[in-house]
């Protein structure tokens, strides 16, 4: 280790450009010249350009007659005899670097046999690399340099078996000795210390094939959290917590049904999960009640040892997860797996920072790290290193994990070219995988045009949003808990209503968020800020159990029946509570568990949205796939109040009812209206009821919406 005593600062800036900090205490911090120090001690001269009085330093900015090649170590001497090194700066954030540097390769980390293992790490601005191993007897090996190569990526390779052996990378950037994880580790120790070195081939499990998704709009998104499914005393899943309790079907039938069992029957088509790569906030060696959603990111190629019957065990934790993956397909249900690759746990200790220091972040015209996220750091995936791993990333959790689709977390954190990327590379993969994402416009140093904003949505057809619009118009603001939304009477919301369920799509002249209804990802809960139920019982804790249950299946029925992807939170069918906690990414299970008992107490419920699941997928005129299909048979009908009615009209190419006349009754009294078409029609959802058997025929032109209530009536086409 080199001691470092510096008596001023030089850093290399731009590709020709060398700022220079003296202290005052240094000759009053004047220089006459500088000149550069090569590594075979050539003396070149610099050119002030500038210089500029700060506090506590003189600053110099020093022009370079040459771009100054990186990787080899410079000294920066001035006029009074004094040498400082020339440190890597903010020249690794110009796209002159950028362009110098991209590495297109796709053998990044370590490529295993067992006659040999090659290791490959992306560290241009690195002065020395070595790779540091340790056996499987947690013997530690002498070090062994690497070599730079082009692009400034450092390799080597070792002859022999190395299965399991664990390793990490030593890196020297301005004469900084760092020991880092490899970024594209496959595999790691107990809490991700190490990186360790597998044979793939032994990880293999048989993919579950299921059939291209025509649409997205013919998706039911399911979002769970992999502890939390099963971890209740009553789930009766055995590997409570764990991949595994994913793919047990459980006990019991229809009410007492649970597990995988459970989901094939409500009828959703995706299993949206919560993080399950590496991540922070849980300790893998034992059971401590610690509990994490999982949105503190480490290695972002590694399932969680938290959710793996042995932690400590590199195999067990990826088989364990490809048997839950592809059980769970084998139910003809798709896995959307949530990604985090805005942001990462912490910065200053992250892999990313310790081997490339200060690239993979964005930083503030002052060169402070921009903190958008609220967790201290940005990705900046504009950067074409940056991108790359993410869509490598991608790639990677496609092609080994069979993965259906993702849901990105902070998405407008990052970039529009990159998340377009992420779209061509799935579907090259895999057609029909889902892209969903978090579009809120954050305070990070990137232009808003360039941004993946839900504002910026029509720059990337094919990768939906979260509705907040719709959100908030059907349950009231998330951040206001008495503002009054629709299911609670409001009728100045019933305009917004009107457009929210027609896909908020650009239609008859207005405008709309998203040019076409797959965009619209339309929720009312998730695992983010108060469940609907604890909002409704927050809005109003002394209204009737009953009111506030017809409020809850009215907005649950909203997002199910109107165009657009529909999504829900677990444990949502049955009316889940986390007792008024609104953030509970850390709280425990008795917050956090999906109670099964609460789905036998409110088995009529499960059933009533089990139905409307069953109706939207029953006829794709509630799956129209294009704005100019929605203005051609979706009729919104004014009902001479605030409720909303809407015929889907000459439909029956699109399934087995010729016409569909749906009703949502937001108000606490009853009206009577007025059918659009004459005629008999079959009544599939009332107030009690929901499936695609008729419940009762009307043949009269009118009748009567019960209080808080949602119909659909359809014709056949004879």
């Amino acid at each position: 280790m080199i001691a470092i005593n510096r008596a001023f600062f030089a850093y290399l800036d731009d590709v020709k450009l060398v700022t220079i900090l003296i202290p005052y205490y240094h000759f009053n911090g004047h220089s006459d010249s500088f000149s550069l120090i090569t590594k075979d001690q050539a003396e070149i001269p610099l050119l002030i350009n500038q210089r500029i009085p700060l506090k506590n330093f003189m600053k110099y900015v020093c022009e370079l007659p040459f771009e100054v090649p990186l990787g080899d170590r410079y000294e920066i001497q001035n006029s009074n005899g004094y040498k400082t090194d020339l440190q890597v700066g903010a020249v690794i954030r110009t796209k002159d670097f950028d362009e110098n540097y991209y590495y297109e390769g796709d053998d990044l980390g370590v490529t295993y046999s067992k006659e040999f293992s090659s290791f490959k790490l992306w560290a241009p601005i690195a002065t020395s690399v070595k790779l540091k191993l340790i056996d499987p007897n947690r013997k530690e090996l002498p070090h062994v340099e690497m070599v730079r190569g082009e692009k400034g990526v450092w390799h080597v390779k070792l002859e022999g078996n190395y299965d399991r052996f664990e390793y990490s990378y030593l890196v020297c950037n301005n004469l900084l000795w760092k020991e880092a994880v490899d970024p594209y580790a496959k595999a790691v120790s107990t809490n991700g210390e190490m990186g360790v070195i597998i044979d793939l081939e032994q990880t293999r499990v048989p993919f579950t094939r299921l059939q291209k998704l025509q649409s997205p709009v013919d998706a039911i998104i399911y979002e769970t959290h992999i502890r939390d499914f099963s971890i209740h005393p009553e789930s009766g899943i055995k590997h409570k917590g764990k991949y595994l309790g994913l793919t047990e079907e459980a006990i019991g039938t229809d009410r007492n049904s649970t597990g995988l069992s459970y989901l094939k029957e409500l009828g959703i088509t995706h299993l949206e999960l919560l993080p399950f790569n590496d991540f922070y906030g849980v300790d893998e060696a034992g059971d401590t009640g610690e509990y994490n959603w999982g949105y503190n990111p480490l290695h972002y190629n590694v399932p969680d040892g938290s959710y793996s019957t042995d932690p400590s065990d590199p195999y067990k934790r990826i088989i364990e997860l490809k048997t839950m993956i592809t059980s769970i397909q084998s139910k003809g249900i798709y896995v959307i797996m949530d990604v985090v690759y805005n942001h990462v746990y912490h910065r200053e200790t992250s892999h990313f920072e310790k081997i490339v220091p200060g690239y993979y972040f964005r930083h503030d015209d002052f060169g402070m790290p921009s903190n958008g996220t609220g967790v201290g750091n940005d990705i900046a995936s504009e950067r074409k290193m940056v991108r790359k791993f993410i869509v490598d990333s991608i790639k990677y959790w496609m092609k080994e994990f069979n993965v259906d689709g993702f849901r990105f977390d902070l998405m407008g954190i990052l970039d529009i070219e990159t998340m377009c990327e992420v779209r061509k590379t799935a579907d090259d993969l895999k057609e029909g995988c889902i892209i969903l994402g978090e579009g809120w416009d954050l305070n990070t140093p990137l232009a808003s045009d360039y941004k993946a904003t839900i504002k910026n949505a029509k720059k990337m057809p094919g990768i939906a949003f979260f509705n907040d619009y719709f959100r908030d118009t059907v349950k009231g603001s998330t951040f206001n808990l008495y503002e009054r939304g629709y299911i609670h009477g409001s009728s100045q919301k019933s305009q917004a209503v009107k457009h929210i369920i027609t896909g908020s799509i650009q239609a008859n002249g207005s405008s709309g968020l998203f040019s076409s209804p797959e965009q619209s990802i339309n929720y009312v809960e998730s695992h983010d800020n108060h469940t609907l139920w604890d909002r409704i019982n927050l809005f109003d804790p002394k209204e009737a159990t009953d009111i506030k249950r017809k409020r809850h299946r009215l907005a649950t029925g909203m997002v199910i029946l109107s165009q657009g992807v529909p999504f829900i939170h677990s444990g949502q069918e049955f009316f889940r509570t986390k007792h008024g906690i609104e953030n509970s990414y850390k709280s425990p299970d008795s917050v956090n568990q999906l109670d099964w008992s609460e789905k036998i107490r409110n088995f009529d419920h499960v059933q009533y949205i089990k139905g409307l699941i069953s109706i939207r997928k029953a006829h794709g005129a509630f799956r129209l796939r294009s704005a100019k299909d929605i203005e051609k048979y979706m009729k919104l009908i004014d009902s001479g109040f605030s409720s909303i009615l809407y015929l889907l009209e000459n439909v029956e190419q699109f399934g087995p009812w010729k016409n569909i006349f749906v009703a949502f009754h937001h108000l606490e009294t009853s009206r009577e209206i007025f059918l659009p078409i004459k005629g008999t029609w079959q009544m599939i959802c009332n107030d009690q009821a929901a499936g695609t058997k008729p419940l009762n025929t009307i043949t009269e032109h009118k009748f009567t919406l019960e209080p808080l209530s949602m119909y659909v009536l359809v014709q056949e086409s004879s």
